[in-house]
């Protein structure tokens, strides 16, 4: 079986010949819109990010004067980009040198509704707004929707996507930064359109959300989502997958917080992780082992990560392991 396949299988649960080792078979590309810079300066939303080679990602947004400064002119405030007039040429040829029998071609589509919201408010701002005024940030996560839904419908066109790597964290260590209720109210049912979007277009859809996503996460498979992505061990991730596996892949798991990002760590302690997690995640498939999350790893806990679900991950479908 082709790695593509047996990718294909676990995320559809359907009798994978292995336990795939992160986004086996998988090209990732992402639209021409740039939503986080990879150096300092601005996004095509006009927020401004500052660089920093430690901080996660390399950049971060500018605490400065936000975007919108006022809730209820955000039409005059906010210049929503131009997905038509992008240049979408280098997409389709880095498409077109593909085989595409041999990988799925991943969108990465990041910045979601609630993400997007506090960069253009800036967090405080943003929070305060969700619990005051809900109605004007329906407005805006409307048009943010839109959007969205314009870059991943251009994005199909041009790259003939197999899935969606839609990012939103939507949770903290220990909870959401929403009520269960207001994250209903407000994100919900503007996620849910795009999530039809991509329905509509048979285009996979692999929700990233970090954080303890817990309270929501029966609304998430309910909406239509296939895969869950890092699912951090802040969530029962054992309890997730026996109430909601047989609807929903897992995608991640591996404890970068206490365990591959822990100081003292030793490739034994990755092994025990690698074995309990895909003992409690991978039965009945759906489940692609990965850290829970990017942080500089040792590179003897990585090889003993990778190894580690080379082989268990492979016997543990031959029922060897």
């Amino acid at each position: 079986m082709l790695p593509k396949e047996n990718m294909l299988r676990a995320i559809r649960r359907d009798h994978p010949a292995w336990v795939p080792c992160g986004a086996e078979a998988t090209f990732t590309i992402e639209p021409p819109l740039l939503e986080r810079p990879y150096s300092a300066g601005y996004d095509v939303f006009g927020v401004h990010w500052t660089f920093e080679a430690q901080a996660e990602g390399g950049t971060y947004p500018t605490p400065t004067t936000p975007v919108i400064t006022d809730l209820r002119r955000w039409r005059d405030q906010v210049a929503i980009p131009d997905v038509a007039g992008a240049d979408w040429s280098n997409v389709a040829a880095a498409i077109a040198a593909l085989d595409r029998d041999q990988v799925l071609v991943q969108g990465f589509v990041h910045m979601g509704l609630f993400e997007r919201s506090y960069l253009l408010l800036g967090m405080e701002e943003a929070l305060v707004n969700y619990a005051l005024e809900p109605d004007l940030m329906s407005d805006l996560l409307g048009a943010l929707a839109d959007y969205k839904i314009a870059v991943i419908t251009t994005f199909h066109e041009v790259a003939h996507l197999d899935m969606v790597w839609y990012g939103d964290d939507w949770g903290t260590q220990d909870r959401l930064f929403l009520s269960p209720s207001l994250w209903r109210r407000v994100i919900k049912p503007h996620t849910q359109r795009i999530y039809d979007c991509m329905k509509a277009r048979g285009i996979l859809i692999n929700q990233h959300s970090c954080g303890r996503i817990e309270a929501i996460f029966g609304d998430v498979v309910e909406m239509g989502a296939d895969m869950w992505n890092p699912c951090q061990p802040c969530n029962d991730l054992a309890r997730l997958k026996r109430t909601y596996g047989d609807r929903i892949a897992f995608f991640g798991g591996l404890d970068s917080q206490f365990v591959l990002g822990c100081p003292g760590t030793t490739p034994d302690d990755v092994r025990r992780e690698v074995r309990r997690r895909i003992n409690e995640m991978a039965p009945g498939g759906g489940y692609i082992a990965a850290p829970s999350h990017d942080v500089p790893y040792d590179p003897d806990l990585l090889w003993a990560m990778r190894d580690e679900i080379d082989g268990y991950g492979r016997a543990f479908y031959r029922g060897a392991a």
